[in-house]
């Protein structure tokens, strides 16, 4: 059914069009596989799809990045697009940062004004490098969730309110699942109109993800790698990833997910030669 109405948005829309002719890409040639399933995350994790989304690892992610004008990590594990129709389209992206074990000492000192403030200048250092890329320049409005840390899942959480010079206005949502040997970046693309109605989908989804045996943070031992930052640096290091208007398909292609870039600028406070020690006593 879905694809069906891709085509039509497709014939009817040229931005589409073009961009699959410019890019050599066919959208209904990434490799989508429909939910329900079970998507594979690499060796550390899977995740649940549900019904009515569809997934992609692979040479699937860079397709799907390159169709959207982005550049490509090794870190990308998968893309999961949920269309839940012309005007309400969401997409989530994971990422497996081999950073070590994040320790979380720091759940209770999150300066939320000062976090926004290094994100802010993450992204205005950002622009430099989209804008020889030919991409809008892009503000970070402030937030839409500040930071919280859920001690019993071990999830890091926040939002950010996003807009760009061509008009776009959205919404970064962004969690960390935080594991034996390192964090799982769940990034949420979705218009502001839509993010609170997208959220019981994407919380379900989050809540389908699962760290595979031996990679769980509780399974933590003496001796594993230590991450050598905490939970701030990891919202600082949020903002390489940030949306602006494509005006692909119009409605269904509302948001386009930038290109990651490193804003040491913006973050270097947070790491600023910080080395772990031993995870905090329980």
């Amino acid at each position: 059914m879905f694809r069906r109405m891709l085509l039509l948005a497709a014939l009817l829309t040229p931005p589409l069009a073009a961009q699959e002719q410019a890019t050599g890409i066919q959208f209904d040639d990434i490799p989508w596989e429909q939910g329900p399933v079970l998507g594979d995350l690499g060796d550390e994790a899977e995740v649940k799809v549900p019904a009515g989304c569809m997934f992609t690892k692979g040479d699937g992610v860079r397709m799907f990045m390159e169709l959207t004008e982005n550049t490509t990590s090794p870190s990308e594990r998968a893309v999961v697009f949920c269309p839940d129709s012309l005007d309400d389209s969401w997409f989530v992206v994971f990422s497996f940062n081999e950073s070590g074990y994040v320790k979380d000492d720091e759940r209770d000192k999150l300066d939320a004004d000062a976090l926004l403030a290094s994100l802010q200048e993450g992204t205005r250092e950002g622009n430099k490098e989209r804008t020889t890329h030919g991409y809008p320049a892009l503000t970070l409005d402030g937030w839409a969730k500040p930071p919280f840390y859920d001690p019993e899942t071990n999830n890091l959480t926040w939002g950010t309110l996003i807009s760009s010079t061509s008009g776009g206005r959205s919404v970064n949502h962004s969690v960390r699942l935080l594991g034996r040997g390192g964090v799982m970046n769940v990034d949420l693309i979705v218009g502001r109109d839509q993010y609170e109605a997208a959220q019981p989908a994407f919380n379900t989804l989050v809540g389908g993800f699962t760290y595979r045996g031996g990679h769980r943070y509780s399974e933590w031992r003496s001796g594993d790698k230590l991450a050598a930052y905490g939970l701030a640096a990891l919202v600082a290091g949020g903002a390489g990833v940030a949306l602006a208007n494509s005006g692909l398909l119009a409605k269904l292609w509302k948001f386009i997910l930038a290109g990651v870039v490193v804003v040491a600028a913006g973050i270097k406070k947070f790491f600023g030669g910080k080395t772990a020690t031993e995870p905090p006593k329980a």
